[in-house]
């Protein structure tokens, strides 16, 4: 299956890119996906424990599977001042 992927914030300048396609199994949840996101892009790896993850418009657990077709956010926590 294949799903979007968006970076956001300075996760754009981790990876060098605004938005990519994934290929990956069916099955596959928002966890795996990440990491495999960080094989791909070491610099994520780091972050993982504080990123959040959203599928569509809505913040996504960990676990979530995600479906054919879906976009994927990655954005680090929303800081005020």
């Amino acid at each position: 299956m294949c799903v979007t992927v968006l970076f956001h914030s300075y996760f754009k300048n981790l990876t060098g890119c605004n938005e990519m396609t994934q290929e990956m199994a069916d099955g596959t949840t928002v966890h795996d996906l990440y990491q495999l996101l960080a094989v791909k892009f070491p610099k994520l790896a780091a972050m993982e424990k504080s990123t959040l993850a959203a599928v569509g418009v809505d913040y996504a657990p960990r676990d979530y599977v995600l479906k054919e077709g879906d976009e994927v956010s990655f954005f680090p926590p929303v800081q005020g001042g």
